[in-house]
């Protein structure tokens, strides 16, 4: 589980997240909405360790992740699994390199330790066979595949996806989304996704957190979504095609 509690951050002068609360729970696809420039971005980046908050608390099972010193939160970090926009791959490394890439950063496993969890995890995605061949061989939604199957490999409690849907055709889409979910699921991950894709919202999430203007302004269920009584909302909301699809089925 991870705990946001009132967190603010700003860039020179321009306050980013304001006193922003959020709960992620374990064994659930939480999903972070909002417009362009509305920080959901920058709050995934501060649960992440990649931007220092400048003030209130991120707990990861009760642990005080702003608080810990840096050998404490490499420990947490070591739990943490990232899918970056993308994917992010090393062009230079083989697909198989690429995903032993954070076991060589973070265990003391041998080789063939490695290689065989580097083969679990392609399996897992449904990747066998491609340990040798460069990102640039495989196709878009291939190269997410494998950059989940290096976000799992050391086997996270936490993963964070930042627009894991990025370039990807629609039907592709659908199939990332439910590989996340199957993994969230199957291993109890307490899964962060930042995302605009609001097909995704409505095919995966178990828990949303929208933010608007810096602030945590709703969190719910996707089957709230049609009837919050959320002004905010429901305009960032009815403004996407999806919504204006359903809102005629209506």
């Amino acid at each position: 589980m991870i705990k946001v509690e009132n967190i603010n951050k700003t860039f020179q002068e321009q306050h980013i997240l304001k006193d922003v609360n959020a709960l992620f729970e374990p064994g659930k696809v939480n999903m972070v909405i909002g417009r362009s420039g509305s920080g959901k971005t920058v709050l995934l980046k501060s649960l992440v360790g990649l931007h220092d908050i400048d003030n209130g608390s991120i707990y990861f099972d009760g642990r005080d992740f702003t608080k810990l010193k840096h050998k404490d939160r490499t420990n947490i970090r070591k739990e943490v699994g990232m899918l970056f926009q993308g994917g992010a791959l090393f062009d230079s490394a083989t697909i198989e390199e690429n995903i032993m890439y954070p076991l060589d950063l973070f265990t003391d496993k041998t080789y063939q330790e490695k290689i065989n969890r580097a083969n679990f995890c392609l399996e897992r995605v449904n990747l066998e066979g491609v340990n040798n061949k460069y990102p640039s061989e495989l196709s878009g939604g291939m190269q997410k595949r494998a950059a989940i199957a290096r976000a799992i490999a050391l086997n996270p409690k936490y993963l964070f996806c930042d627009e894991p849907n990025s370039g990807l055709d629609p039907q592709t889409a659908i199939i990332i989304d439910k590989l996340i979910q199957e993994i969230t699921h199957e291993y109890d991950i307490t899964t962060v996704i930042n995302t605009h894709d609001l097909n995704s919202v409505f095919a995966v999430s178990d828990s949303i957190v929208y933010i608007n203007k810096g602030r945590s302004w709703w969190n719910g269920t996707k089957d709230q979504l049609l009837s919050t009584g959320n002004k905010e909302l429901e305009e960032f909301l009815y403004s996407s095609e999806i919504m204006q699809k359903l809102k005629s089925r209506i």
